[in-house]
This record gives structure tokens, C-alpha cells and sequence, in this order.
């Protein structure tokens, strides 16, 4: 009785209850108002047009145009209202001026690896123009750097990756970076915790940001003020509240961790119990994650203190923050790029990134993802690199967390299958690993998932990796994978039902609103 209660006075309920509200009024409104002025009737038609002439006209996704255009055709005295509300999940234009001038304030900062960067991209263009293309793209626009790999290690599991975090965590002297968009009460979160405490009490500076709605179900109210009392300085990432906006589409979808500027975590593994198999919610969770050592850890030092400077609205020196290594005696293992993608910009950092793995790839290009919820160009790109012959495989989850989710995923089989494209679910359960091996020479990983919130709406996170022997792993670990998985055939796809046929069909019209 205790939980039932505490989940309908939640904050989640809470806050849908607002929601539906405040939409509630605002057809109530006009209504009311069409009813007894028909300028405003007129005026509600006239902006219906004016929005729809500019999203025909737009550069935007095309799959967003359709998914808009059709309810403001068929509703358009409400429909323009609902555009102008929750269409592009942005932020404002002072939003983005703000958020531009403090990346731009640390330029200074990374004068010197912005040097270094041109030297290795001249030794790139003479090794392989292709994977120079894509470090010059990633530099000028995923906020990134190239380093040289000098050492990784990629997890194949979560409980590999937790067991890793803990014991770096232990060794920390100076300062800890963590952003999640998860975390929730539990073993793995709370023995992080008791970390996190006995280091603040050490004199390791201990920095947190954690998603809101991601964690509305995980964490209680103020619970950053709770963190900042053991002396852990905390900011919540896009705070919810009653009245909603446009911006709560955007999300910090990144999982980050950094540790005296020396090793860094990323990949699909929030702190959740669920996450290292602790509690079991949708079978088996297969999850995947790297750790960096060296050079690239500044990478994602940059990328938590862009974002933390954002928040906080303080300046502060960023090389402070960065660490000076001396490889003389330790080889090169590769190169790697950590890149970050946001949606204060118009470019889709991640979408064109993979666009471009999948129409260089030669050989084979294996895919892990959650969600498989694309556009026409990503679909048609991994369409043409199967008829080329290329070996394109995609492995998704058999047990889904998101019924509604899963259907549209299913739903992009059948055109994919019957180009040649080879599409596995994972047996035991649910897969939330996120990525990229191609050719054995290219990989990325990270927080990406193939669906439109992490390729136009969310902040996320990856590595991009080069000629690293942690691309080996990675595939030795997806073809081990594939033993555990069922292939889904063209007979499944054409023995769906005509209802759940139809059904897939209207969600795949609003899927890039879901």
C-alpha cells in the first residue's frame, strides 16, 4: 500500500496530471474562444497555413514534417497552438547565444591540443583519407579533439563496467566528473556513493549532474540538495516543473565519468540496478561501456565542464582540470575522438557520423541498438551498403522496455530485410548497448541510440575509435552476441497481422514525436 501510494502522490504523476491539464485548458480555450469569435476562428487557420508553408519549406527532417504537418492539417485550429508549444524541443535562441559563449570562452584552453590536432590530421590524410574526413568533421562540429589511443578497455557487460568504475573511483585524488542521465537508489548507485562521500571527506572535489526526467522515478525531490550536504556539488540538468515548455524534449542523455582527468567511462550503462543485472525488468540486460585512459580522458573533461559551466553560470579555468602525459616508452594503439552532439545546433552530429561509417564501409558493419527508429536517409543508407554486399547487421532487443517503441522498431524490418540487411533479437532479454563496429578498423560508442530523441533532441555522448585493438574486442564480442540471438525473417515480417500492421504504420507516422 505504502508503494502505491508513493507512486500516485509521485512527482511522475504529478507532473502528468499538469500535463494533460494545461493541454485540457488550452483546447478549452480555444473552443471557447471559436465559439464566440470567429476572427479568432479565422486567425487559427491563417497561422495553420503560415506554419505549414514554413515546415514544407524548412531544412528540417522530413520524417518531422510529416509527423507535424498531418495533425495541423487535420485539427488546425488546435494544431498550431500544440506546434508553437512542443514542436521543436529547442532551446531558445538566448539559450543557445549563452551556451555558445561560455564553449567559446575555453577556446584559449584548447589552443594547444587544437595544435596537436592538425599534426595528426595531416598524418591521418596519408594513412586513410576516409578516417581523416570524418576526425575533421567531428573537430569542427562534435566539439571534439583526435588523440592518440594509449590505452581502453571495453566492457562487454555492465557488472564488467561497474566492477572497473568502482575501482577507479577508489583511487581518485583529486577530482570526480559524473553525468548520468539515471540514477537510482539501489546497490550500484549507493556503493558509489559511500565512494563519493569518503572522497569529498579525502579533499577530491566531486561534481555530479543528473537528468531530471530521467531520474523522476529513481530519485526523490531535492535530492541534489541532499548530495550537496555530504558536501558533493550537484546540478539537475533541465529541472521539471508544472508548467511545460518546449525545452523538456531536450535531455542529457550522456553517461559520463572522469576521474582526475587520468581515466574516463562512458558508453549505454547508467546507475541503475537493472543496468549490472541486480534486478531483473526486462530479462537479461545486455550492456556495453569503455574506459579510456590518457590523452582522450580530456575529451570528456571538456565535454562535463561545458555543460557544468552552462549550469552553474561560473567561469572558471579549464586547465586546471587537464593532465600532462609522457608516452615516450608506451605505442600508439589507434586514435580516438571523444565527440559530443546537442541540439543547440541544426547539425545531427551523430546521425551523420554513422551515415558515414555505413557508406564507407567495405567489409562487414555490425550494429547494437536499443531502438531502431530511423529516417529515410539512414535507412537507405544501410539499404545500399547491404546490396553492395557489404555484411550489415543489426541485433535489437527480443523483450522490449517500451511496447509502443518496440512496434515501430519492428516496424523498419521488412524494407531493411528484403535489401539484405541481416536483423537479430537479443533471446535472454533486453539490449541497451549503443554501437558501431565497421571493418575492423572503425568503432563508436557511447550514449546513442538509433532513434530520433538521441539524433535531433538529446545531448549525448560517444567515442569515435580508429585502428584500436578494442575494435577487435568489440567484434569478437557482438559475434558472440549473435549466438544468443534469433534472426528475424521476411516470413515473420509478412505473417504480422493487417490490425498490428496498421497500427505500426500510424506510430511510424509520429515516431519522431514519440
Amino acid at each position: 500500500m505504502k508503494k502505491i501510494i508513493e507512486i500516485l502522490f509521485g512527482r511522475a504523476i504529478i507532473l502528468l496530471v499538469a500535463f494533460f491539464i494545461q493541454i485540457a485548458l488550452i483546447i478549452f480555450v480555444v473552443l471557447e474562444f471559436q465559439r464566440y469569435f470567429f476572427y479568432f476562428y479565422l486567425i487559427g487557420i491563417l497561422f495553420s497555413i503560415l506554419i505549414l508553408l514554413f515546415l514544407i519549406n524548412s531544412n528540417m527532417n522530413p520524417s518531422y514534417k510529416i509527423a507535424w504537418i498531418i495533425p495541423i492539417m487535420l485539427f488546425p485550429q488546435l494544431g498550431w497552438i500544440f506546434y508553437a508549444l512542443f514542436s521543436s524541443g529547442r532551446f531558445s535562441k538566448v539559450t543557445k547565444k549563452k551556451q555558445k559563449r561560455y564553449y567559446a570562452k575555453h577556446i584559449d584552453d584548447l589552443s594547444r591540443v587544437i595544435l596537436k590536432d592538425k599534426n595528426i590530421l595531416h598524418k591521418l590524410e596519408k594513412e586513410d583519407i576516409v578516417a581523416m574526413r570524418q576526425v575533421k568533421y567531428l573537430i569542427d562540429y562534435g566539439e571534439s579533439q583526435v588523440f592518440e589511443n594509449r590505452e581502453s578497455k571495453y566492457f562487454k557487460i555492465g557488472e564488467d563496467y561497474y566492477k572497473a568504475l568502482l575501482e577507479e573511483l577508489e583511487k581518485a585524488e583529486k577530482f570526480i566528473f559524473m553525468e548520468y542521465f539515471i540514477i537510482s537508489e539501489g546497490k550500484m548507485w549507493n556503493n558509489i556513493l559511500e565512494i563519493l562521500k569518503r572522497k569529498v571527506k579525502e579533499g577530491v572535489e566531486v561534481r555530479i549532474i543528473y537528468d531530471d526526467f530521467g531520474c523522476i522515478m529513481t530519485l526523490p525531490k531535492n535530492y541534489d540538495k541532499y548530495l550537496e550536504g555530504f558536501g558533493i556539488k550537484c546540478s539537475i540538468f533541465n529541472p521539471a516543473n508544472l508548467i511545460f515548455t518546449v525545452i523538456y524534449n531536450n535531455r542529457t542523455h550522456r553517461k559520463i565519468t572522469v576521474i582526475d582527468g587520468k581515466v574516463a567511462f562512458t558508453g549505454g550503462i547508467n546507475l541503475a540496478d537493472e543496468y549490472i543485472n541486480e534486478i531483473e525488468r526486462f530479462g537479461h540486460w545486455k550492456d556495453t561501456g569503455i574506459l579510456i585512459k590518457g590523452e582522450g580522458v580530456w575529451g570528456f573533461t571538456v565535454m562535463f565542464l561545458n555543460i557544468w559551466k552552462f549550469l552553474r553560470k561560473v567561469d572558471e579555468n579549464f586547465l586546471q582540470y587537464k593532465v600532462e602525459y609522457d608516452y615516450e616508452d608506451l605505442d600508439s594503439d589507434g586514435y580516438i575522438v571523444p565527440f559530443s552532439d546537442s541540439p543547440l545546433d541544426r547539425e545531427i552530429v551523430s546521425s551523420n557520423v554513422f551515415t558515414s561509417l555505413i557508406n564507407n564501409a567495405t567489409k562487414y558493419i555490425y550494429i547494437n541498438t536499443p531502438y531502431l527508429i530511423i529516417d529515410y536517409e539512414m535507412t537507405s543508407a544501410l539499404c545500399m551498403a547491404a546490396k553492395k554486399g557489404v555484411d550489415v547487421r543489426i541485433v535489437t532487443p527480443f523483450i522490449p522496455d517500451k511496447k509502443t517503441v518496440f512496434e515501430v522498431t519492428r516496424s523498419n524490418y521488412q524494407t531493411l530485410i528484403e535489401s539484405g540487411v541481416k536483423i537479430y533479437e537479443y533471446t535472454p532479454g533486453f539490449i541497451h548497448a549503443k554501437s558501431f563496429v565497421v571493418d575492423d578498423k572503425f568503432a563508436v560508442i557511447g550514449s546513442i541510440n538509433l532513434d530520433y530523441r538521441s539524433l535531433y533532441l538529446h545531448f549525448e555522448c560517444g567515442v569515435w575509435i580508429y585502428k584500436s585493438k578494442t575494435i577487435l574486442d568489440m567484434k569478437e564480442d557482438y559475434l558472440k552476441t549473435l549466438e544468443q540471438c534469433s534472426i528475424y525473417t521476411l516470413e515473420q515480417c509478412y505473417k504480422t497481422s493487417h490490425i498490428k500492421k496498421l497500427l505500426r504504420s500510424v506510430l511510424q507516422i509520429f515516431a519522431p514525436l514519440l
